[in-house]
């Protein structure tokens, strides 16, 4: 295939995931006491996987701007969804693993995506600093995301399994 076309092909297969990503936020349910919102943690990973860590960035910033500009999100869906994108999207690129990956996913948006939180929203939401613990939105993005790198793994695992995921990862390459 022509560098155009495969560069064409994986900006489609992008923008699907930022599709999948903004109508896949209007889906949450309590857990918790938290509400869990697992679909962009699932685009997150198979993104990472099958695009790489930059597009998957890439991806979680334009779902975030685009929820955002729809009124479906929050600035702090910016850090959880490009940390967790980010990282997984590396730890699939050096070691082809999917545990590892979805850990990726998991630390990324869970730990650092949810301290990331805690500046953005005093700084820009008018949460006061006193009112929240520096950690406190980690546990709320730690359940959404644990829950869709579940999902997505079953994906992965699942496409691994009949070959499927080697055939797309060619074609995007």
């Amino acid at each position: 295939m022509k560098h155009n076309q495969n560069q064409t092909l994986r900006l489609a297969v992008a923008g699907i995931f930022v599709a999948v990503a903004v109508v896949g936020s209007m889906f949450s349910f309590p857990a918790f006491g938290s509400k869990c919102s697992p679909v962009q943690h699932m685009v997150n990973v198979i993104c990472g996987v099958l695009l790489g860590p930059w597009y998957a960035c890439g991806v979680g910033f334009l779902a975030a701007l685009i929820r955002n500009l729809f009124g479906l999100g929050s600035l702090l869906a910016f850090p959880g969804s490009m940390c967790g994108s980010l990282l997984c999207g590396l730890v699939w690129k050096y070691t082809k693993k999917l545990l590892p990956t979805l850990a990726g996913e998991i630390f990324g948006t869970g730990i650092i995506g949810g301290l990331l939180a805690y500046p953005i929203a005093i700084a820009f939401m008018g949460v006061s600093a006193a009112s929240v613990g520096f950690t406190a939105y980690v546990v709320p993005f730690l359940i959404s995301t644990v829950v869709g790198s579940i999902i997505a793994g079953a994906i992965i695992f699942a496409l691994q399994r009949n070959g499927t995921l080697r055939t797309m990862i060619n074609r995007l390459s």
